[in-house]
């Protein structure tokens, strides 16, 4: 096992609950390499026979506690974004984004549901579906994983990604200490007497809590090289860091859905399509650098993903099951 891959392990870690599978995404600090192969001799990714995530599938958004006008439509417009790249709508052509875009990003997922067509795992179509508000935290703004759960189940559970997205003056359990995201699945409510699972996700907002956790590389870490941080494409530290993980964790919930998925090393831990290349965001990354990114000439900003509405992202490296190397877009 190389020191790389045992230092991803030790920070990824997983809690079960009786109605729900969770799976996280660790604090930033240790990075792979980009462009090489991970230590697959040890620790292979493989495909463990289960069902991706397929069919025409909406994104539900709970938001908790208080977002600005601005800090939602950077998410939106993110969703969006997503939405297109996976439908063929002559409506949705309409809004492709110059290259290198967050559909190309996206449509790199497509690798993984090809190699896993024996298990009739059909292409994942996204799109944006309803939007809940709780601005007055009605559960407090001190919050445990049950109540992450409770929150995921006001949206839609039928077909659903239900995103729980909390705001920078809300504690989660766990969150900065050793996550800064996690998704997985829980059991519906009955419908016409059918019962349903449906996949969820939760990203914090770490700006006044933990930028340097779960926010670089628009935050200098607090452990490792102290290099000068990036300028988010967005102008919010902590909003354009949720992106971050909120892609990571999408494209961990389209392979590894159940568990059963893509991913490598142990169930309990795993990493998956994108956890497995954390912290690198182009080429040439090494820890403590994110690699060669594009940056905006009137901002200065940094990025490496146009999207809808004008709007420019950092998004992760995608693990590329075909070549066995993590996959920056530039």
């Amino acid at each position: 096992m190389s020191s790389i891959t045992l230092l991803l392990l030790l920070l990824l870690s997983s809690s079960l609950h009786s109605i729900s599978a969770t799976f996280t995404v660790a604090v930033a600090g240790n990075l792979a390499f980009a462009d090489q192969p991970l230590d697959l001799d040890s620790f292979p990714f493989e495909y463990h026979g289960g069902p991706l995530l397929s069919g025409n599938v909406t994104i539900n958004l709970i938001w908790y506690g208080n977002f600005n006008p601005s800090q939602k439509s950077i998410v939106l417009d993110f969703i969006t974004s997503i939405s297109s790249s996976s439908s063929s709508s002559s409506s949705s052509k309409s809004i492709i984004s110059p290259h290198p875009s967050v559909s190309t990003w996206w449509n790199a997922i497509n690798r993984f549901y090809k190699l896993a067509k024996k298990s009739k795992s059909s292409r994942l179509t996204l799109s944006l579906g309803s939007q809940i508000l709780d601005p007055k935290y009605s559960l407090g703004k001190s919050l445990t994983d049950r109540h992450i759960l409770s929150l995921a189940s006001r949206g839609r559970q039928k077909y659903a990604i239900n995103v729980v997205l909390t705001a920078a003056d809300v504690t989660v359990n766990g969150f900065c200490f050793n996550k800064c995201g996690s998704h997985g699945v829980l059991a519906g409510a009955p419908i016409k007497g059918n019962r349903y699972k449906f996949a969820y996700i939760w990203v914090g907002n770490s700006a006044t809590q933990c930028p340097g956790q779960c926010a670089w590389p628009f935050h200098r870490p607090v452990y490792g090289p102290q290099n000068p941080p990036l300028l988010p494409p967005n102008k919010d530290v902590g909003m354009d860091g949720v992106i971050i993980n909120l892609a990571t964790l999408l494209a961990g919930t389209a392979t590894n859905p159940f568990g059963n998925g893509f991913y490598q090393g142990s169930k309990e831990a795993p990493l998956e399509a994108a956890t497995a290349c954390t912290g690198i965001f182009g080429k040439g990354a090494f820890p403590g650098y994110p690699g060669e990114v594009l940056v905006d000439r009137t901002t200065g900003a940094s990025y490496n993903a146009n999207g809808g509405n004008g709007r420019k992202y950092l998004l992760p490296a995608l693990f590329n099951p075909i070549t066995s190397t993590c996959s920056p877009l530039v």
